[in-house]
């Protein structure tokens, strides 16, 4: 964490929810007192294209903008946006891998193929990777919408945020026909750290 501030880059596709994830982790931020900013590129959201959410906090934090080299964790919530958004991450910062597969335009039409093996090679070349299958663990909490909510989950409780502030800001932040749902995959993703075998802790 470069001056105390605290730099998460969430990256995803359009209809993710990569905005939510970001409000909710900003939001629980400002509850436990920090100064808060987060940026939005909302991209081709409509066609797949990127989504790009910057949330940083921490006593006085001056941009919203998080530069290449900076981000202590990268949250991607899709395997080929992990690797393009790679550079971003600081070294011996964290990235989490939603192992879903959206194939981009390119690949759609024919043009191109889609990578193999994405998170093994930047497991290979990021000591904290960790790679999981949040959209079916989110399936089984009743819908695959909430895996941005898995993923909250296990970034929060790596960065220290209590699960009550966390749970307060989904309570705050989606519908109240979501808010169970929502809760639970929060604690899938936050009890999901009990299985990961390195160290992924950032401090």
């Amino acid at each position: 964490m470069a001056n105390n501030t605290t730099n998460i880059l969430i990256v995803g596709v359009g209809g993710q929810g990569t905005l939510l994830a970001s409000r909710v982790l900003a939001q629980a931020a400002v509850d436990l007192g920090h100064d808060v900013k987060v940026s939005e590129i909302h991209g081709m959201a409509q066609r797949g294209g990127s989504v790009v959410s910057q949330v940083r906090y921490g006593p006085k934090v001056f941009s919203p903008i998080i530069k290449k080299g900076e981000a202590d964790v990268v949250m991607a919530f899709e395997k080929l946006e992990a690797a393009r958004y790679l550079p971003f991450l600081r070294k011996d910062g964290l990235i989490i891998i939603n192992t879903d597969k959206i194939d981009p335009l390119p690949v759609m039409s024919g043009e191109l193929r889609y990578p193999e093996k994405l998170e093994e090679k930047i497991a290979g070349v990021v000591t904290k990777t960790v790679a999981l299958d949040a959209t079916g663990i989110a399936e089984k909490c009743g819908t695959s919408k909430a895996a941005n909510i898995v993923l909250v989950g296990l970034v929060g409780r790596t960065l220290g945020m209590p699960l009550d502030s966390l749970t307060e800001a989904i309570r705050g932040l989606v519908p109240a026909k979501a808010i169970d749902i929502n809760i639970k995959a929060l604690n899938e993703g936050w009890n999901y750290v009990d299985k990961v075998s390195i160290n992924i802790g950032i401090e």
